[in-house]
């Protein structure tokens, strides 16, 4: 791949201005892809100011960054005007703490936190990995409480804690934001799956569409629209909704905790997601609307399209 001397110029600029640069797809308040989301989410907590790179906003860049490292894909981490990696190299540097070690930072803790898990999520877990040999049930909490599990190969650096005669594998981030945690097995309305809950988390409450009518009506709570921007165009959020891709989380964390806050999806399966990450931070009256905009058409406003 060619690289012409403009772009190879602009990109010299750029990492000679800033000791951190991150070629990413969106920015470090919004990422637009899983990895680059997974690169700021470690950049966070390691560097309190680096510099990204939109390569969606700048096609040049995108296609000149690939060129100047010679790899192929995005994000890109630079430090010093050296290539680091991408997001799997990020990853392994930051649970090895080799990252740490770049940066000055202090050395992770890696001590395995006490977890517990449910007999209910232990049956499912056992169930949903019976066919999983060689791979390993990995958590990962964000530094914002969003929490995520997957079937990945264990690492050499994994911390690892077990419960119930299950092994979860950590990061060092990960590992520390754990501690306490109790993963369950619940089932709502809207379906089953595994459920974190985080010390001193309060209990998220159901809100029916009939009251959430009534509480907007009221004007005593704040509705937080978690829906992605595809669904937002099939039915309009609603006229008093905040939309959290337009407002950003940490605008709405900084609400006062006792803030009576309410988070509707599409069938209100994503928004408890949602909601749990901010009981986790303290919130202490969070609601999570059963049913989402779909149950809202169809029992309040039949003019709100169903998709």
């Amino acid at each position: 791949m060619s690289l012409d001397s403009a772009t190879r110029e602009r990109i010299e600029t750029l990492l000679k201005n800033h000791r951190v640069v991150l070629f990413m797809k969106g920015t470090r308040q919004q990422p637009m892809c899983g990895f680059s989301a997974a690169a700021t989410n470690t950049l966070n907590e390691l560097v309190p100011d680096y510099h990204t790179v939109n390569v969606l906003e700048d096609p040049e860049i995108r296609e000149g960054i690939k060129a100047y490292g010679d790899w192929p894909t995005i994000p890109q981490l630079y430090v010093e005007g050296e290539l680091v990696g991408g997001a799997d190299i990020i990853r392994q540097m930051y649970t090895s703490g080799e990252l740490h070690t770049l940066f000055g930072a202090t050395p992770p803790d890696r001590s395995a936190p006490q977890i517990t898990i449910t007999d209910k999520a232990a049956e499912a877990i056992r169930q949903g990995t019976t066919n999983a040999q060689g791979l390993a049930l990995h958590l990962e909490i964000g530094p914002d409480h969003s929490a995520g599990f997957q079937l990945a190969p264990a690492g050499d650096h994994d911390i690892v804690s077990s419960s119930n005669g299950i092994d979860v594998h950590f990061d060092p981030g990960s590992a520390q934001r754990a501690k306490g945690i109790v993963i369950d097995w619940v089932s709502t309305v809207q379906g089953e799956g595994l459920s974190l809950k985080f010390p001193g988390a309060q209990e998220i409450k159901n809100l029916t569409v009939q009251e959430l009518k009534a509480r907007l009506a009221a004007g005593d709570l704040v509705l937080v629209d978690v829906r992605p921007a595809h669904g937002r165009a099939q039915a309009a959020p609603l006229a008093q909704a905040r939309v959290l891709d337009e407002v950003g989380y940490d605008t709405l964390a900084a609400l006062p905790k006792d803030t009576a806050i309410a988070f509707i999806c599409h069938h209100g399966v994503s928004s408890r997601g949602v909601a749990e990450r901010f009981a986790a931070h303290g919130f202490s009256n969070v609601y999570n609307v059963q049913g989402g905009m779909d149950a809202w058409a169809a029992e309040i406003d039949p003019s709100v399209p169903r998709y």
